[in-house]
Parts: C-alpha cells; structure tokens; sequence
C-alpha cells in the first residue's frame, strides 16, 4: 500500500540502482509494513488530534467550565460538601483544584462502585455540572487511541504496528534518499500528472516529518505493554530508596491509576509510602488537624499553584498525595512535575518527588510525552495537529499510489520478492537491531519472513494474488 516506484529513485538516480535487490527487498518490505501499519496510523492521527483540541478547548476533565470570579472561594472543605450531596452515599475522592480563577472546581465522588465527577462553583459552592468519571469524548479518542477498546489485545496490536512505523521509516528513507540529483527533488514536491504527484508528496512528507514521527513512536511505545512496562520502565522507575527509609504499602503508584494513565511514567512501579509512623519531615505544624483544608493549605505553601490534583488516603495505611504533572494537564510545564505524599494522621511529607529527582530515563519521558500529548500550550497543539495531518496524507498517497499501479484481479500487487537474494550485511543488521529494540517488530517481521519465503513464494494461487 505504501510504495515508490522500483524503476525510478527519488532523486533521479541510475536504473541500475532502482532495480537492485536491496531496493525492491526495501521496497517489499515498505509495502509489507504498509500493509498493517497504514490503518493504525490514521486511526492514531485522527484520535490524537480530536484528543488535542478536546483537552484544550474543553479539558478532559471538566476543568474548563467557566465560572464568575468573586472576591473570595468558599474553603475547599466547603466545596466538597456541595459535591457529595450531589451523589447520594457518594464518598469523596479526589480534589482537582481551579487552573484559574475562572474555573471551576473538580471533585471526584464514588458511589456503589461508581465514579462521578463533580464540577463546582469555588465561589457559590453550586453544582455545575455532573458526569460519569472518564467517559467523555477524550477518553473515548483515549480508549480507541491506547488499545482500540480491545484491552491488553488492542495493545498489543497497537505495538506491533508501532514498531513496524520503524521498519516503514527506515525502508522509506532509504529508497527515497537522493541519488545523485541532489536534495531538492527529496525536500521539495514536484506536482505532475497523476501518480508521480503523489509519489512526491508521500516521499517529501515523509522525509521531513520522519524524525517526528520517530519520536512519537518511541514515546507512544514507552507506553505500551511489552516494549514500555516490560523492558524500558522496568529499569527507569523511581527507586524507592529515595523516600528515606519511610514504610512502604504494598501497593505501587500505577494503583493509582483507574483506566487510563494518570500517574507520572518514572513513578508507576514504584512503591506507595504508608502512613502510620513518625517518620517524614514537618509538614503541617503539630498539632494541626489533618484535614481537606489543612492538606490543601500545605500544598499551596510549598509551591502546588493553580492547577493541581489532591487523591485522599485509602485504606488505614493510605497518604494524602499531591501531584501535578503535563500528562494530566496540570500544567504546561513537563519540568515542573512533582509528586507528594502526606501522611494521614501526622501530616509529615513522607516523600516530595519532582522532576530533578527523576532519572534520565524518567525526565526524557516527562518531556518527551507533554510533547506527543501536546500539553505545552498552544503552540505545541497546531504543531502537532500538522503532523498528524501529515501523516494522514503519508496514508492517503501510499494508497493512492498502490491503486494506481496496481494491476487487475485479486492481486495486492507485492512488488517483486529478488531471486536468490543474498543476505546483505547492512539489512541484515539494521532488521537485527530493529528486532532487538523492539521485541514485537522482531516477532512480526520473523513471522511474515517465513510466511513470504516459505508459503506465499511456493503457493501458484498465493503467489499470484501477493505479486
């Protein structure tokens, strides 16, 4: 689906060179990775840009309502009061603190297993609006977006055509390199007549947008099940070490996680810290009631402004945590990520996370995901929305260009596999590292090897209809 004609390089290069083995092996396996891939990569493009304009226009969670600032806001304790009278048997969970002085206030109240969340007026204490915790149109687009509404299966899907994305990119640049014609006929599109159009806007597109899209899917994939939990998270977490020596819970950060993501990549695995000792630093001076005003107050002296989330304790070992972070849009700024827990009963900081304690790791994954997210302001939302308007145009001319070439009948029109193929050394270690760096690459493109070179080659009717 996604191809450039064999017989004609980018760059105008030599006939020889377009009809290599190595360029229609290239060529086969762009087609092959742009069979499964293109898909995916339009549903990603589309579902990222109505996350984009959702979250800023609306907020993801209610955050954006408007209200009439008024000279004072009613105590926090106060607003909560008005949030679970509007959910019968309802039990506070979750404060989301005003981005600003114009908006609303966000309580999270359960009920019979059910979360709601609650928009408030911080100045009246009046009920704005009421709705079923993540279930609005972004978290739709997130759902779709993150596993296809398929659960661990959609993730897994998912991986595997992100790390295909790197076999298409490396494919693509290589037989779209200039040769010999010099760069202009790579950077800038030619329009034509049919097919050779859209031949230059996929192969320009997408030699300007590749390093973007790399990075989106390194940073997508740090999410995803096997390459982000299993291998790259595992030895980047926040080591637990760090929080003095203050007892743990049996629990780890990701519990606080309900659906999607919401808890800061460096921090998922590890450890909650429990409350119940006389361990932590001063918080709250002693004697001070623990309490939702008296937590909110600490959080504001030690630097939460605006924006930010307060998660009550739960259970007899739970903390109070405070935490503001880009991937939640809490804030525009990835550096400013911290993350707090307070004991229930002292009201001691039993450990202050911020961004300069995370790991390399941890601190290119803050960034590199309010980037992908497109949480830093404006700006990085049209930047965004123009590359996923690329790559839907990279879809778009692949397809167009596989139609146009493509002959008659029930053939995929698979461009030619080369006879007697030798095993080239730079391929060779180009496919190894790809399937090393990404263990689902690796899999599929082992998999569909075999299937090519000991069925479809070997099967007349199979043949016939990938050729």
């Amino acid at each position: 689906m996604v191809s450039i004609d064999p017989t004609q390089t980018p760059a105008q290069a030599q006939d020889a060179t377009a009809s290599s083995k190595l360029y229609r092996a290239a060529w086969r396996w762009h087609f092959y990775a742009g069979l499964y891939v293109i898909p995916f990569f339009a549903m990603l493009a589309i579902t990222g840009m109505a996350m984009l304009w959702i979250a800023f226009i609306d907020g993801r969670d209610g955050d954006r309502i408007p209200v009439v600032p008024q000279e004072a806001a009613l105590a926090v304790s106060e607003q909560a009061k008005a949030a679970i009278a509007a959910i019968p048997d309802g039990e506070l969970r979750q404060y989301v603190a005003p981005r600003s002085d114009d908006r609303a206030a966000i309580f999270r109240v359960d009920a019979e297993g059910a979360a709601t969340m609650v928009a408030i007026d911080p100045y009246s204490g009046a009920v704005l609006e009421t709705f079923p915790r993540r279930s609005g149109w972004y978290d739709f687009a997130d759902n779709v977006h993150g596993t296809l509404l398929l659960g661990v299966t959609g993730d897994r899907m998912i991986e595997v055509a992100a790390s295909l994305g790197m076999v298409l990119i490396a494919t693509g640049l290589y037989m779209w390199w200039p040769r010999g014609a010099g760069w202009r006929t790579a950077l800038v599109p030619s329009f034509g007549r049919g097919r050779a159009t859209w031949k230059s806007l996929h192969g320009v597109f997408g030699i300007w947008i590749s390093v973007f899209l790399v990075f989106f899917l390194i940073s997508g994939l740090a999410w995803a099940g096997i390459w982000g939990e299993k291998m790259v998270q595992a030895w980047s977490q926040f080591p637990a070490e760090k929080w003095d020596n203050v007892p743990l819970s049996d629990d780890i950060h990701a519990s606080m996680n309900h659906g999607p993501k919401e808890v800061p990549w460096a921090l998922e695995q590890t450890p909650m810290p429990a409350s119940g000792s006389s361990a932590g630093i001063t918080g709250m001076p002693e004697g001070t009631p623990v309490t939702l005003d008296t937590v909110d107050m600490l959080a504001r002296q030690i630097g939460f402004d605006a924006r930010y989330q307060l998660n009550l304790p739960s259970g007899a070992d739970g903390v109070w945590t405070l935490s503001r972070d880009s991937m939640s849009n809490d804030s525009e700024n990835p550096m400013a990520d911290r993350t707090t827990h307070i004991d229930q009963y002292t009201g001691k900081i039993l450990a202050d996370v911020q961004f300069a304690d995370y790991s390399l790791a941890g601190k290119a994954m803050a960034v590199g995901i309010a980037l992908h997210m497109g949480t830093l302001g404006l700006w990085s939302v049209l930047a965004n929305t123009l590359i996923c308007l690329s790559v839907l145009l990279l879809c778009v001319s692949g397809v167009v260009m596989w139609w146009k070439r493509r002959p008659g009948g029930l053939r995929l029109a698979a461009p030619a596999l080369p006879r007697d193929m030798p095993l080239w050394q730079g391929a060779v270690l180009v496919g190894l590292a790809i399937s090393l760096a990404f263990p689902m690459a690796g899999i599929t493109l082992l998999t569909v090897l075999a299937l090519d070179w000991l069925i479809l080659s070997r099967i007349p009717a199979l043949k016939q209809v990938f050729s």
